[in-house]
């Protein structure tokens, strides 16, 4: 069965015209769907829609209304709502074009397919789609599908083009309400040195086939435990589960640690930081050299932090 478009229309670029389908790009991923059961009978439990002092009501009696004062309702039926006029319901005008990397990722909501309607609009669908590969740019405009008017973006992809919604600025919550309780302090350069060395190590090209929904797995696994249980209650080891609270209690030995499980070609202790001067680099050989004679102190991030208080005190 061919896939349903959901929207049908126009792109429109200055007088040019270009018919155009547009198709989800996503599905929903694997699931456990859980239904609430009364207990006691075993029987699923269901909703009615109900009107207080009327009780259950058909479907068909129900249509949509916006409350303009307590308790006053103005009814809209689906004929009228969908004869609202808007220009952006068949035709999307990109109205202005921005560097690839000039949005913030957080903006984008959802992806969706272009394709062009008929042979007949091809010639002018890869004309476009070519001079925003060639510019580098993608193009901005405003499209109403399902009940609401989205701000999107339009750009190559393939022998096709990708459109994604964007989120409204008001839709989004600032992030200085979340983040101002963050110092401003600045981190060392040994420990940046080794986070920085412990990406360098991991990077590579994405491929989304490598991941999948491991918690939609182990939920399987739980229930066919449960089913070969009979029923009974199966507890999970949990030994293994974080705690929740940090475990890091020396942030260089942890990153060194992670390093060599990380396969690194060389130790991190060998290599010394790019920017360090003379002195250190003196004193770290000098502490390594010790550090053969006896265990070296446990450097915390909290005893890191007291050192300028406790020389301050000597």
């Amino acid at each position: 069965m061919a896939a349903r478009a959901y929207w049908q229309g126009q792109i429109r670029l200055a007088l040019v015209s270009i018919p155009v389908e547009i198709y989800s790009a996503t599905r929903s991923g694997a699931s456990v769907a859980f239904h609430q059961i009364h207990e006691p009978s075993g029987k699923r439990i269901k909703y009615e829609k109900v009107v207080p002092g009327i009780g259950p009501v058909d479907l068909d009696e129900i249509v949509k209304g916006f409350e303009v004062s307590k308790g006053e309702y103005v009814l809209l039926d689906q004929d009228e709502i969908e004869g609202v006029k808007l220009e952006s319901k068949k035709t999307l005008e990109l109205m202005q074009f921005v560097d690839r990397d000039e949005i913030d990722m957080i903006y984008f909501d959802k992806p969706y397919y272009v394709v062009p309607a008929d042979d007949l609009a091809e010639e002018a669908f890869v004309v476009l789609r070519e001079a925003l590969r060639k510019t580098g740019k993608i193009g901005l405009g405003q499209l109403a599908m399902r009940g609401r008017e989205h701000v999107v973006s339009l750009k190559p992809c393939g022998r096709g083009m990708v459109l994604e919604t964007l989120r409204y600025a008001d839709e989004l919550n600032k992030a200085q309400s979340y983040f101002r309780d963050i110092g401003d302090t600045k981190p060392d350069e040994d420990l940046l040195d080794l986070a920085t060395s412990l990406i360098d190590k991991k990077a590579g090209k994405f491929d989304a086939s490598e991941f999948h929904d491991r918690y939609v797995d182990a939920l399987k696994g739980l229930i066919e435990k449960k089913v070969k249980s009979k029923g009974k209650k199966i507890v999970e080891d949990k030994s293994d589960a974080p705690s929740g609270k940090s475990n890091v209690i020396d942030l260089m030995a942890a990153l060194k640690k992670s390093l060599e499980k990380g396969g690194a070609s060389e130790p991190a202790t060998t290599k010394a930081p790019a920017k360090a001067p003379a002195r250190k680099k003196a004193e770290t050989a000098a502490n390594d050299t010790a550090a053969e004679k006896k265990p070296a102190p446990r450097r915390t991030a909290r005893n890191a932090a007291a050192k300028p208080a406790a020389r301050k005190r000597a």
